[in-house]
């Protein structure tokens, strides 16, 4: 007994964290064209870092689209303005956001059946106290009529 309260304690204690949650929607604009939105959602005291980050800053949040003949991407992806803080470990002003934030990609639809767009999107988040690696979210949706 005393052994599954040690392993019950152990294994809440290691816990992976998992401060953002990812979710995916796309608006059809006209018959061939669309946006994709990308919202982030974070943990009350948790931010992932803006898309421009200065060089010697931490990863900058990164968008990959998978490669299809039936879309085409339209510009890069938008984002709104981050805020920005200066940090002493990085000695530069460093892009964030925090709590949540919606990344927008527009696209050219080469076809009029569903689309299905997928890719992964590469983020750092961090608190006042730690940082995690950089994690990657693996995405993929359907564009319809």
């Amino acid at each position: 007994m005393l052994a599954l309260i040690g392993f019950t304690i152990s294994s809440v204690k290691c816990q992976i964290l998992k401060p953002v949650k990812w979710t995916f929607a796309s608006k059809k604009v006209n018959s061939n064209e669309a946006v994709i939105f990308v919202k982030a959602t974070m943990n009350a005291g948790w931010h992932i870092y803006g898309l421009n980050v200065p060089q010697g800053g931490p990863e900058a949040t990164k968008f990959v689209f998978t490669k299809s003949k039936d879309f085409n991407l339209i510009g890069k992806v938008l984002e709104p303005k981050p805020k920005s803080k200066y940090e002493e470990v990085f000695k530069v002003n460093v892009p964030f956001h925090d709590k949540e934030v919606i990344f927008q990609q527009k696209i050219k639809l080469n076809s009029s059946t569903p689309t299905r767009i997928s890719g992964k999107v590469s983020f750092m988040s961090c608190d006042k106290t730690q940082c995690l690696p950089e994690d990657d979210y693996n995405f993929a949706l359907v564009i319809k009529e």
